[in-house]
């Protein structure tokens, strides 16, 4: 029995906990963890808890579309597109991701039943990546209990643990590192991203640094943290750093975390709100140091890590290091496709259709999840690439859809970002763009409470909310936000501080330019003149 919790609609009622304690849990007002794969013996249970659920948030053996209808279960829409390749045609998609086994079960249910493969470089179906901070860390499920509804049913060719190792578009191929050559009519890159490494490459290889972002990954986390540690230090204060630190405390570890910005998780919501996270982490024992970072990890004669020097001169002792820098995207094996893939994803137009290295827009070769960087109109077109759960659900029905649909018919991507953290027994969600802002105001609720609204806003219209424990007014907002609603917001609210007072965001400066890659220009006349990508040393 698969059990899928969509975060980005659950808003904290807790129905779930009391109509199946033993697989739902609420720790603190709204932070829900829970069995993913619980037993056959509570699936009566499970069922009602997913009947009483108001949002309908939770998803049982399958998981429902996001964006179709009001009634989303229901026949698939109108797409024109040919009937032929629907019937016949060959799509491959690389990355055995959310995103990839999402879109491949979208395919399917849509109506194609030509040939479809699915690539993977990870041995495993595709899994529910957020439990592997959370519930997998701390020991409530195994890692290899994350599976997401499973692709049994779709009728795939699943070639897992074999990275694709290029793209030839002439060919219509896509190749793989067995020697493989997999043809295509249409392809889907879905290779998400991998967690950044310690850039020093002995260091990392000692005996107690760890990254966390596969299965694996959270695998031999647990194991360690199970058996006891003299102190972790997690590198970079971001929601995983954040989560990580938190399942420390819970396991009464002693955790030091460092983070070379102002405060946690200030790369994502500011420095206004990740104060307050900071003194949620202080509150809990977390011994954090802001404004610094590790310059060293250092070790023993025997390769076993025993702590790390800092740039402010201190050390810190440690036996366990979880180095959480952010991610790298899986784009290397697209070099020399002739696609605009780099640094910062691979460039796509609103219906995730690829550009190539001159900006033009490709009709057969289709971009969705964490890789996939896009325009969004909401944000004055910016491309923005999001390693969120929903926008890769998101996505990948969109890509899906597209992939059979002529042009009349196609749809954009215009959903607003939505995620969610769980930690320290609160539940942080957001949506819209917090970054994308000047300033920030508690609108409801009680920042000593920790329980409250912060509205962030860019140059008088407002952008983004996030809420601590307030789930349930993220939708009032999020509407808010499609409408070009005015900031500060100007109407009566339920706990509205007086005076409501806005004050800088304090979002990081945004850097445009790509140090990794840039392009030259060739030719004279307009059918002549090409792009080409330089990268830069590596």
């Amino acid at each position: 029995m698969r059990v899928v919790v969509d975060f980005t609609r659950c808003q904290g009622y807790g129905q779930c906990a009391f109509m199946a304690p033993d697989v739902f849990v609420m720790r603190g007002e709204e932070a829900l963890l829970y069995d993913t794969d619980p037993s056959e013996e509570q699936r009566e249970r499970v069922l009602r808890a997913a009947a009483a659920c108001p949002v309908q948030a939770l998803h049982i053996d399958r998981m429902s579309t996001q964006h179709r209808t009001v009634k989303a279960e229901l026949s698939p829409p109108v797409m024109g597109g040919d009937e032929v390749f629907r019937r016949n045609g060959r799509i491959v998609i690389v990355g055995g991701s959310l995103a990839g086994g999402r879109a491949a079960a979208l395919l399917r249910r849509d109506g194609f039943t030509g040939s479809l493969t699915l690539i993977g470089d990870e041995p495993y179906e595709p899994y529910d990546r957020p439990p592997l901070s959370k519930q997998v860390l701390i020991g409530r499920v195994p890692a290899e209990r994350t599976m997401l509804p499973h692709l049994s049913d779709i009728d795939v060719e699943w070639l897992s643990g074999i990275p694709a190792t290029g793209l030839d578009l002439a060919a219509k191929k896509v190749r793989l590192a067995d020697g493989r050559q997999i043809g295509f009519d249409k392809v889907l890159i879905a290779t998400g991203v991998r967690a950044r490494p310690w850039p020093k490459e002995a260091e990392a290889a000692l005996d107690g640094v760890f990254v966390l972002r596969t299965l694996d990954d959270a695998t031999r986390l647990r194991h360690r943290l199970a058996a006891g540690a003299g102190r972790v230090l997690i590198v970079g204060a971001g929601f995983t750093g954040s989560e990580v630190a938190s399942v420390c405390r819970d396991l009464d570890l002693p955790v030091t975390v460092v983070e070379s910005g102002p405060a946690p998780l200030s790369g994502a919501l500011g420095r206004v709100i990740g104060a307050i996270a900071g003194e949620m982490q202080c509150a809990h024992g977390v011994d954090l140091r802001c404004g610094v970072k590790v310059t060293a990890l250092e070790g023993d004669s025997d390769g076993r890590l025993r702590g790390a020097r800092l740039s402010d001169g201190r050390t810190v002792d440690a036996d366990v290091a979880v180095v959480a820098l952010g991610a790298v995207r899986n784009v290397e094996w697209l070099e020399g496709s002739g696609l605009a893939a780099g640094a910062w994803g691979v460039a796509t137009d609103a219906g995730c259709r690829a550009f190539d290295l001159n900006g033009l827009v490709t009709d057969d070769v289709f971009v969705a999840g964490d890789v996939a960087r896009f325009p969004h109109p909401v944000y004055h077109y910016q491309f923005m690439a999001l390693e969120h759960w929903g926008n890769a659900v998101a996505q990948a029905e969109i890509a899906a859809h597209n992939m059979l649909s002529d042009q009349a018919h196609r749809w954009p991507h215009l959903s607003l970002p939505v995620f969610w953290s769980n930690q320290f027994g609160t539940n942080i969600k957001s949506v819209g763009v917090p970054t994308f802002s000047d300033e920030v105001v508690i609108a409801q609720g009680s920042v000593p409470d920790r329980r409250f609204v912060a509205v962030y806003g860019f140059q008088g219209r407002i952008t983004a909310a996030v809420t601590f424990d307030q789930g349930m007014w993220l939708e009032f907002y999020q509407r808010l936000i499609e409408q070009a609603a005015p900031f500060p917001p100007d109407f009566p609210a339920v706990g509205q501080p007086d005076p409501m007072v806005p004050v800088t965001s304090g979002v990081p400066t945004r850097i445009v330019p790509a140090m990794e890659a840039t392009v030259v220009v060739t030719g004279h006349d307009p059918a002549e003149r090409r792009v080409s990508l330089v990268h830069g040393p590596r």
